[in-house]
């Protein structure tokens, strides 16, 4: 089956512009598995599920899996027990399922053909049959701006617990298409379209370029008597005895620079080489044993101006291990102050003597920081994520202006350490860690000797654009 790289080689040399469509299925074709499960499974733990319904979802998704039976009934079903809700309550539900399942369930080469096709000035539109509320924040974090689901009645803001239209099912999904086509100018002919089961087979046939993506068995035989060219997505983390053992095996080898830093800390009564011991020594071990390769582009830029406020994008608990293998010595860093009692994370964080700030209150955040401003004055660089928190999904979210008043204030330079596949390796609220390369870039420094303060909002935004651009174009 033809891998990404054909696809991708075949949108570059696709015409341009916005006539040209490209339409994404979304459970099983952008994500890997169905977000129904996903929001079923969260009101099945929230015990927002009763014994009827739940009986009744169950025999219904047999039927759909094991009897070939569209989806009609089951989407009854899920929408029945929404009635009564408020409109509001079910997206803001929506946004946080996003974020705790959606987001690390989004395939990472699905992300690379929607650039593909926005690069091409193509209008990339999401077909799906699930709901607006289980697709919304997908959409926008892939940058999707038209999206053709199954829309919920609502009066007033509040829910009927009805459908307002069809299920974009089968026939009804290719409808849709043909419709969206017509108002929009789309050439049909020319345009492509993504998806996963045999009931995507009529709406893939509206296009001209049809693209089963992880295609099912059947869909598979019938896109090979059409001639259709498919591909098999790589999967997004997922649960095997081999990363189980990996990831322990990388705590572990953390674990031991721990020890070692601590013990010829002690020996040397020095709390420099503790650090400087356990951050090489545990961050090569942890890494080696996890089987990630490290691939650094301007490593020398890490040592170009120290100290400095060395700034990354934050995507993973990974993040950690990824800086103390760049910076290596004389560091410390800041993290938000739930992590000070945690028993993974305290200990590296009393023996870097880590700022730890209380991000809801701003004026102890300032607080909190002044430490920090005085280490880079005694020569210890910073490590700070200028987001504030960890991404769900590679998407940058804004940045804030910490950071930059805390290199200003010592000044220091800033160095922008460009992180593009941490939360690949290691989901944004995982544990496991999968092996595989990670790709690093480190910028050139750069001086805040002559900002002021009025300066600050327009630099941070300068900056905030080279993450914006080195993740877009990475190096190499």
């Amino acid at each position: 089956m033809p891998d990404v790289d054909g696809l991708l080689a075949e949108i570059d040399s696709s015409p341009e512009g916005p006539h040209i469509a490209a339409f994404f299925d979304f459970d099983g074709t952008l994500i890997d598995g169905y977000s129904a499960v996903a929001y079923f499974r969260d009101r099945l733990m929230a015990r927002d599920v009763g014994t009827q319904e739940l009986l009744k979802s169950v025999a219904e998704s047999v039927n759909v899996e094991m009897r070939g039976r569209d989806v009609h009934r089951l989407v009854e079903i899920a929408v029945g027990a929404l009635g009564g809700r408020t409109v509001d309550d079910v997206n803001k539900m929506g946004e946080r399922l996003f974020r705790k399942s959606i987001a690390q369930m989004i395939f990472p080469e699905a992300r690379l053909l929607v650039e593909a096709h926005k690069r091409r000035g193509h209008t990339v539109v999401m077909a799906s049959s699930a709901l607006t509320f289980q697709t919304s924040a997908a959409a926008r974090d892939l940058d999707i701006d038209d999206v053709l689901c199954t829309r919920l009645e609502s009066r007033d803001g509040v829910l009927t617990g009805l459908v307002d239209g069809p299920v974009l099912w089968g026939e009804a999904k290719a409808s849709a298409v043909r419709e969206f086509a017509a108002e929009r100018g789309i050439d049909l002919a020319q345009s492509f379209a993504y998806g996963n089961g045999t009931e995507d087979l009529i709406y893939l046939a509206t296009v001209g370029r049809p693209h089963p993506l992880n295609p099912t068995d059947a869909l598979a035989a019938a896109a090979v008597e059409r001639g259709w060219p498919m591909a098999r997505l790589s999967r997004p983390q997922h649960l095997s005895p081999e990363l189980v053992v990996r990831s322990a095996a990388a705590y572990a080898g953390a674990a031991a620079g721990l020890v070692a830093g601590l013990a010829l800390g002690a020996v040397n009564r020095d709390r420099s080489t503790a650090i400087g011991v356990t951050a090489s020594v545990g961050s090569e071990l942890a890494l080696a044993a996890a089987g990630v390769e490290m691939d650094v582009v301007g490593a020398e830029n890490l040592w170009a101006a120290r100290p400095a406020v060395f700034i990354f994008n934050h995507q993973s608990q990974l993040d950690v291990i990824i800086l103390a293998a760049l910076l290596r010595e004389d560091f410390t860093g800041v993290a938000k102050k739930e992590l000070k009692n945690d028993p993974v994370f305290a200990p590296l964080g009393w023996l870097a003597d880590v700022a730890f700030v209380d991000r809801a209150n701003t004026e102890e955040a300032k607080k909190a920081l002044e430490p920090a401003v005085e280490a880079l004055r005694e020569g210890r660089s910073l490590a700070m994520a200028p987001e504030g928190t960890r991404s769900a999904t590679p998407r940058l979210g804004p940045f804030k202006k910490g950071a930059f008043h805390v290199a200003m204030q010592a000044g220091v330079p800033i160095v922008p350490i460009v992180i593009r596949n941490a939360g690949e390796l290691m989901p944004s609220h995982g544990v496991l860690i999968s092996s595989g390369r990670l790709d690093v870039a480190v910028l050139p420094p750069i001086p805040t000797t002559d900002w002021t303060r009025e300066d600050i909002g327009p630099e941070v935004e300068r900056v905030r654009q080279m993450f914006l651009d080195t993740l877009a174009d990475f190096p190499r």
